[in-house]
């Protein structure tokens, strides 16, 4: 067995964590060959098969399974010198990572984040707005507001605000009734949040309504919605500011969600971290 390399690691957990080449080599920025060479480098120098090839992708063997869990051992204590050192950064210069839903990061945080350019401009925000959650513990991002409560006992974290939620369509043509919807048209969250309390909401007060088109992008379902595609359930400071749309009134509002903002402890101190966060809290949980 040859000498194992560090730099290997993050090549193994890539590939265990996506199961294809491809998508290991699009998470590290590496070709999908550079990735295949580097694994069989990597089982070379170990001296076993770490990885069952199959139809559906890359599996870990018995072998492989021992060492993924030495190297997320590794990788922790790597993780936890990176936050520590980057937490006692006296300045404020550097970068940040961002991560938060599409809609939010246009209307609500684009205004704050501009404001954070003017007066620390040696800051660089780095703002990530797709549907992956990204990990704090890895920091794959530095700052995260999302729906969903965090519950990792390493994040710092609190309720950032509530928003208010609307029905709102882009066309007289649709004049719905809180019990039926007969007639109208829907535009919906796609079916993987399908759990959505909004969907719940306007599926039972328009029974009757079609459903004629669903994604998970809100700014996606705010322009179908200007369109005339059909109705829309949307965030209040989204439906509100979009051009050409028209709050409906059923006689209930959608239920309301709650935005949590968090970061890991290990960065408590870093000072522009802190610095954009105050800022958030400041302008965004007084809205």
């Amino acid at each position: 067995m040859h000498r194992l390399e560090w730099s290997d690691l993050p090549i193994f957990l890539a590939i265990a964590r996506e199961g294809t080449l491809g998508a290991a080599g699009r998470r590290l920025g590496q070709t999908q060959p550079t990735m295949g060479r580097r694994l069989r480098a990597l089982e070379a120098a170990a001296g076993v098969t770490l990885f069952q090839r199959t139809s559906d992708g890359f599996v870990l063997t018995d072998e492989g399974q021992a060492m993924y869990a030495h190297a997320i051992r590794m990788e922790d204590e790597a993780l936890a010198m990176q936050r520590q050192l980057a937490g006692s950064d006296g300045g404020l210069e550097g970068l940040l990572r961002l991560s938060c839903s599409d809609w939010f990061g246009t209307t609500l945080l684009s205004p704050v984040l501009a404001e954070f350019a003017s007066l620390h401009p040696k800051v660089t925000v780095e703002l990530l707005t797709d549907a992956r959650v990204y990990s704090l513990a890895r920091r794959e991002a530095d700052l995260v507001m999302r729906i969903a409560p965090f519950d990792e006992p390493e994040v710092i974290a609190r309720r950032l605000m509530t928003i208010r939620y609307g029905l709102y369509t882009g066309s007289d043509r649709w004049r719905p009734q809180a019990g039926d919807g007969a007639g109208c048209h829907l535009v919906l969250m796609d079916t993987a949040f399908g759990g959505m309390p909004d969907v719940a909401w306007i599926t039972r007060l328009l029974p009757r309504a079609t459903v004629v088109s669903r994604s998970n992008s809100r700014d996606i379902q705010a322009r179908l919605c200007v369109l005339g595609a059909g109705l829309a359930v949307l965030p209040r400071p989204l439906g509100d500011v979009t051009a050409g749309l028209t709050l409906v009134d059923l006689g209930e509002e959608p239920p309301s969600r709650d935005t949590w903002i968090g970061f890991h402890r290990d960065l408590r101190r870093l000072p522009r971290l802190r610095a954009l966060t105050d800022l958030i809290i400041e302008r965004l949980a007084r809205a």
